[in-house]
C-alpha cells in the first residue's frame, strides 16, 4: 500500500499522545487514522481500476499490521 507509512505515522503519534496523558489527542488521532484509511481505500480503488479495500478492510489491515503497537 502507497499510502500505508501515514497510519503507521498516526499510530505512532497516538501511541506518544496516549502515553503522556494526552488522551483528547489520542482520541482526534484514531478518528484521523479512520479518515485516513478511507480516504487510501478510494486512492486505492482510484488508481487501481478494480477491487479496492473498502476503509473498514482498510483499517482492519492496518490494525493487524501495527496490534503489537497499539495494544
Amino acid at each position: 500500500m502507497q499510502y500505508e507509512w501515514i497510519l503507521d505515522v498516526l499510530t505512532d503519534l497516538k501511541a506518544f499522545a496516549k502515553g503522556n496523558g494526552l488522551t483528547a489527542l489520542a482520541e482526534q488521532l484514531d478518528d484521523t487514522s479512520l479518515v485516513a484509511a478511507a480516504e487510501i481505500a478510494q486512492a486505492a480503488e482510484d488508481t487501481a481500476g478494480g477491487r479496492a479495500l473498502d476503509a473498514g478492510e482498510a483499517d482492519k489491515l492496518h490494525r493487524g499490521v501495527t496490534a503489537g503497537d497499539n495494544a
